[in-house]
């Protein structure tokens, strides 16, 4: 049989299972590439489970959007910690995780041939989604410090653009954009007349006394703001896929239609294990983000790397994104670090970056000693690969 061609011969592969396999292939590598935490979810999340176990209908599906006890609490959660009220003009859906929101609205909003914008870096998922669902991905840089630039963003909206895309804290650069630069792009989006989606995965994450923004708090954003959450960052959930969105009224019939074709509904286990997370006490974030500031503190001494990367400030998520000064791939670069150093991160060109060689160092899930020895390995392999290169050339 002839290899299939489909509309996913546009998709990139995705980068994590590609860099998974090369680790697997030289034990004892540290990796500084997927973007997850060590810890668990909190063992209220694990009590709540027996309430489901309990019921014999839960076995049977439940609402398309969710169930309404975790939308309740998902709607109290929003009003106190993201300012965003749940009123007649928006509404929650609950999602398998946050990405799986993301192709809810891109299918919702879209039709095949519009665009959405990106900045760039980009989330990869993001473009994959906007490719596979037959639009096009439009790029816009950010500024060198990876900040947004609204008037560039205003600048690529073209008639058949029908969504600008913002991560706050960003992945991969963990950059986090100030209130007035989201105030602006949110602004744009209402005068233009397209949606603003604000990917918010990291929303916890922040350092130094930077605060997280949603921009579906601002006044009058309802109507055209979509704001995307996820309990795998924060709450260790990643397998349990439980993410929700906020999304104008108006768009809740097409989102329906997307999910109850994908999924039918969110695993109601995993509902009930993200409803008790959120009883959790607050010492359980608050730790767990202070142990995982702690560790950013030691992944800082990337600076030593100085002559031979240029390190954006990152005061976000759980990762650094480095330009290396280089002419080399960067996936050549990534492949020489887990075989030479044993040390893992993630190409730059996953996330659009193709005009020099980038990585990007995640350390939520490492403790205090490992990133040590990772981010020791990562700077003796750079220094070494980088130097023997430029004496060659």
């Amino acid at each position: 049989m002839e290899s299939l061609i489909s509309r996913m011969t546009a998709v990139q592969s995705p980068i994590i299972p590609v860099v998974g396999e090369l680790i697997k292939s030289c034990p004892g590598t540290i990796s500084l590439g997927q973007g997850v935490v060590s810890y668990s979810p909190p063992p209220e999340a694990i009590e709540f489970l027996p309430k489901f176990l309990a019921e014999p209908t839960h076995n049977l599906y439940k609402d398309v959007e969710g169930i309404p006890l975790l939308r309740t609490a998902l709607a109290a959660k929003l009003q106190a910690f993201n300012g965003i009220e749940i009123d007649e003009e928006n509404c929650i859906v609950v999602t398998a995780g946050s990405n799986m929101a993301f192709m809810n609205a891109i299918l919702a909003i879209t039709s095949v041939g519009d665009e959405v914008i990106l900045n760039t870096p980009y989330y990869f998922n993001h473009e994959m989604a906007i490719t596979m669902a037959g639009c096009y991905p439009v790029l816009v840089k950010c500024d060198e410090n990876y900040q947004l630039r609204p008037e560039a963003i205003a600048c690529a909206i073209t008639p058949k653009t029908r969504a600008v895309v913002t991560i706050s804290p960003n992945n991969p650069t963990g950059a986090v954009y100030s209130q007035e630069a989201l105030r602006q792009v949110n602004q744009i989006c209402r005068d233009r007349g397209i949606y603003h989606i604000s990917d918010e995965a990291y929303e916890y994450f922040t350092y130094d006394g930077v605060k997280h923004i949603s921009p579906g708090a601002f006044a009058g954003s309802n109507e055209y703001t979509i704001s995307l959450f996820s309990l795998s960052k924060a709450y260790g959930f990643a397998s349990w896929r439980i993410g929700y969105m906020v999304i104008p009224k108006h768009l809740l019939v097409a989102v329906k239609k997307v999910q109850d074709t994908i999924l039918i509904c969110p695993p109601v286990i995993s509902q009930y294990a993200a409803l008790g997370a959120l009883q959790a006490k607050e010492d359980y974030l608050k730790n767990h983000i202070g142990a995982i500031a702690q560790v950013r503190q030691v992944v800082l001494n990337l600076n030593s790397l100085q002559d031979l990367c240029t390190i954006a400030p990152a005061d976000g998520a759980f990762y650094f994104f480095l330009k290396v000064h280089t002419t080399m791939n960067a996936f050549e670069l990534v492949e020489r670090l887990i075989r030479e150093y044993r040390v893992a991160v993630i190409p730059g060109t996953t996330f659009g970056m193709d005009d020099g060689c980038y990585l990007r160092v995640a350390y939520g899930a490492l403790q205090k000693e490992t990133a040590q020895e990772g981010i020791e390995r990562l700077v003796r392999g750079l220094q070494g690969i980088i130097s023997n290169t430029k004496l060659r050339s």
